[in-house]
């Protein structure tokens, strides 16, 4: 299967899971997994959230993400990945001057 985001559109998601600003993404889902390819504007976040019944994979493509993983905080920066796996608590925040861009994988255990 060929999941095409340049053409999807992008929509936003003020707030999510509590964060702050729009988590702009386009999402592309399968059963109950989802595959994204988001985007956070400098001083937005997705907020604190645990995985109960799924893990999430991010793939940072562009910027730099600041992970709050469990009791961590965690830099992952461009052609690196963050993998919060099942049972596990996760935010990123963008505290950069450019956008943050990036893919992440939602599978459902």
């Amino acid at each position: 299967m060929i999941i095409d985001f340049n053409n999807m559109e992008e929509k936003a998601f003020p707030n999510f899971k509590g964060g702050e600003g729009d988590y702009n993404a386009r999402m592309a889902t399968h059963n109950e997994n989802k595959i994204m390819k988001g985007r956070l504007e400098p001083g937005c976040s997705i907020g604190l959230h645990t995985h109960d019944t799924s893990c999430e994979t991010i793939f940072v493509l562009s910027g730099h993400a600041y992970i709050i993983y469990d009791d961590t905080t965690e830099v992952c920066r461009a052609g690196e990945c963050h993998h919060c796996p099942k049972g596990h608590t996760h935010s990123m925040i963008n505290k950069g001057n450019e956008d943050l861009v990036f893919y992440a994988v939602v599978a459902e255990q």
